[in-house]
């Protein structure tokens, strides 16, 4: 069998490739009997909706295969399969975006008018999110199914449904029911709703798709969980940094968690650490859209010296997940650990 996947630009063009045989499977599958129209809108919904982003997550599970096998390498049927789970977990992604904009009221994704928001989809696009959870069922099916790990794929992909569709409930209910009120805001609520809503699909997810294919039996990676998901804690540590810390010319947008009320790292670590007066500030203009009120916060979250305390936990946080990963008894896992984490140090985007 042919050999697939030398270098990052070729794994990004088979990768396409793949996308297009599995969306012609979905458009023909065999369970529905599509109309003409039909069948177009689910062909231009799942470009719309499944296409736009960087598919880091997706390529992770392919870096992560081969780091695992100890090659560059794989063969064709490695390649679609691992390529495949990869679809798998860009389509999940995008279940969650389709409907996080919905209940966000959100207007733009990726540089375009959200789903919802295109004229003549509107509330159909809740369908539509059903859809593309459904997708991901019917790809592990038609690819996986016989495979001794079938079952514990499904298992992953709802469990780690599960646990994100709750991140996502305690962020929507933490920030957006009933009054304003920023006691609700502490660093145990805003480590919660980031480990389930972020961490687990975006980090232990890809791994743990790579750990199937090589046949390891998951339940033996507890700890490789536990350091994937305080990774994905981090990056999103540094993603609210960014938001207000970051050039809006390199990050390619205007950080808006002050205007939009976000349980974000910053306004916890300045709850934790102001007096009444400077708390007083944070009650009064956090969450409102004068840019004078957003001004006062990033004020005081200057006076609070919030650049330095986010430079003291990205250094330590490096220091400990370097130690638990080298911790771990197999070098190939230290790999692939390692590789996630030297993406994301010291990040600027």
């Amino acid at each position: 069998m042919a050999a697939a996947g030398n270098g990052g630009a070729d794994t990004r063009a088979v990768f396409a490739q793949i996308y297009t045989k599995l969306k012609e499977e979905l458009l023909n599958d065999p369970a529905f009997e599509f109309t003409p129209e039909s069948r177009q809108w689910v062909d231009r919904m799942v470009d719309y909706n499944v296409l736009g982003g960087k598919c880091n997550r997706g390529l992770s599970v392919i870096d992560s295969y081969k780091l695992l096998k100890g090659t560059d390498v794989l063969s064709e049927e490695e390649m679609f399969l691992a390529c495949t789970l990869g679809w798998g977990i860009e389509w999940l992604q995008a279940f969650f975006l389709v409907l996080d904009d919905i209940m966000d009221e959100s207007h733009t994704r990726r540089g375009h008018l959200c789903w919802y928001r295109v004229p003549q989809v509107g509330f159909i696009a809740v369908n539509d999110g059903v859809l593309l959870r459904n997708h991901i069922s019917r790809m592990l099916r038609n690819h996986f199914k016989g495979k001794p790990y079938y079952a514990d794929l499904l298992d992953l992909f709802n469990e780690v449904e599960f646990k994100t569709a709750s991140g996502q409930m305690l962020d929507v209910i933490t920030t957006h029911e009933g009054e304003k009120d920023l006691t609700k805001y502490n660093i145990a609520v805003h480590r919660r709703i980031v480990q389930y809503k972020t961490a687990y699909y975006s980090f232990y997810l890809p791994v743990a798709c790579a750990l199937l294919l090589s046949g390891e039996d998951l339940s033996n990676y507890g700890a490789v969980e536990n350091i994937l998901v305080e990774m994905g804690i981090y990056f999103q540590v540094q993603d609210d940094y960014l938001d207000c810390y970051g050039d809006p010319e390199f990050i390619g947008k205007i950080g808006t968690d002050i205007e939009d009320y976000k349980c974000s790292w910053l306004v916890v670590q300045a709850l934790e650490r102001s007096d009444e007066n400077q708390k007083r500030i944070l009650f009064e203009n956090y969450g409102k859209k004068d840019p004078s009120c957003v001004a006062k916060v990033k004020n005081l979250y200057k006076e609070l010296n919030l650049e330095a305390v986010f430079q003291e936990y990205e250094n330590e946080s490096y220091k400990k997940l370097i130690a638990d990963i080298e911790a771990q008894p197999s070098i190939a896992v230290q790999n692939v650990l390692k590789s996630f984490l030297h993406k994301i140090y010291k990040r600027q985007k």
